[in-house]
């Protein structure tokens, strides 16, 4: 028999996270709490970034290991399920000929994949990331009831991420700064930036470089992910 967890069982576990100290651990800790509430096998953790609709990977993980999946970066409407998924912030299944139709054909899986489930890490509007999962226990029917579960996993995970970072908010970007972020957001290149802002593009990468420090983020992407998880730009 496949157990579903409640509501309540959810935010008991999730609250797990506020004793963890580094943040390894807690997104470690995010897919082990994920394994053990619901009827999957393996689990990919991702952060999304709207800048080209990019997902980066972060950790995956099973019963047995932890592996760190930094280098794969997809642009997901390339994944169907994937982007589905993220528009509308809900959980989402697919298994059989429906799987083949939502993953584009560049993308190949081992024979014995024919399933994938997504869930949507999100707080509020936002979506700040996702896990995905392609192996299940036998016997489980991904229904409203468990999708809905998942989807609860997926804002509670991205409401307590936000709420770590409001705790040890880094240092505000300067004017500048938010400037020439905004401006990727929107696409604009180093160039359209440097003659628009009448400043020179070393100028430019500099500015990029002190946000992305300051918003503890890996590269352009993460940050602007970063700032629209948080509000900062909309």
């Amino acid at each position: 028999m496949i157990f579903i967890p409640t509501h309540y069982s959810v935010l008991e576990h999730v609250r797990k996270l506020e004793v963890q100290a580094s943040h390894e651990e807690q997104l470690y800790l995010i897919l082990d709490i994920y394994l053990k509430l619901f009827p999957t096998r393996n689990a990919f953790l991702f952060r999304y970034s709207p800048l080209g609709y990019l997902g980066e990977g972060i950790i995956q993980l099973t019963s047995t290991q932890l592996i760190h999946i930094r280098e794969i970066r997809d642009d997901i409407r390339a994944l169907p399920i994937i982007h589905s998924s993220i528009k509308e912030r809900e959980a989402k299944y697919c298994s059989g000929v429906e799987h083949l139709k939502q993953i584009s054909s560049r993308y190949v899986f081992p024979s014995n994949v024919d399933s994938m489930l997504v869930v949507p890490i999100c707080f509020g509007p936002v979506v700040v990331g996702y896990i995905c999962s392609t192996e299940f226990q036998e016997g489980v029917v991904f229904d409203e009831k468990i999708l809905s579960s998942l989807s609860l996993y997926g804002k509670l995970i991205g409401k307590y991420l936000q709420s770590a970072v409001e705790t040890d908010t880094p240092t505000l970007l300067s004017k500048r700064e938010l400037e020439v972020m905004k401006r990727i957001s929107q696409g604009e290149s180093t160039k359209e930036m440097a003659d628009s802002m009448n400043i020179s593009e070393l100028t430019v990468k500099q500015y990029v470089k002190t946000a992305i420090k300051k918003l503890g983020a890996n590269n352009r992407s993460h940050a602007v992910g970063e700032l629209f998880r948080r509000g900062i730009i909309s």
